[in-house]
């Protein structure tokens, strides 16, 4: 029993060793309501997707919906993802 809560201890921090910094995104509120986020090199789509729900949540909403991904030429955010919030 007490191996078992020490094991999913142990999982549990590795997996937030191994996530990206929410302070490592770029997070925007755009003129026509949707979230832009500049994500890092090393980012996942779904952290990124956690940055836009986190400034949807401001707003009173609960979901956010990818809308385009798109590389740029930027070496510190090459990808930017734009959500909509719902």
């Amino acid at each position: 029993m007490k191996l078992s809560r020490y094991s999913f201890q142990l999982l549990a921090l590795t997996l937030m060793a191994c996530s990206t910094p929410q302070s490592d995104f770029g997070v925007y509120l755009q003129s026509d309501g949707t979230i832009g986020v500049h994500a890092p090199k090393n980012a996942k789509e779904d952290e990124a997707q956690a940055a836009a729900l986190a400034e949807c949540k401001k707003s009173g909403k609960q979901t956010v919906r990818i809308l385009e991904s798109r590389k740029t030429v930027n070496d510190r955010f090459p990808l930017t993802y734009i959500y909509s919030c719902r």
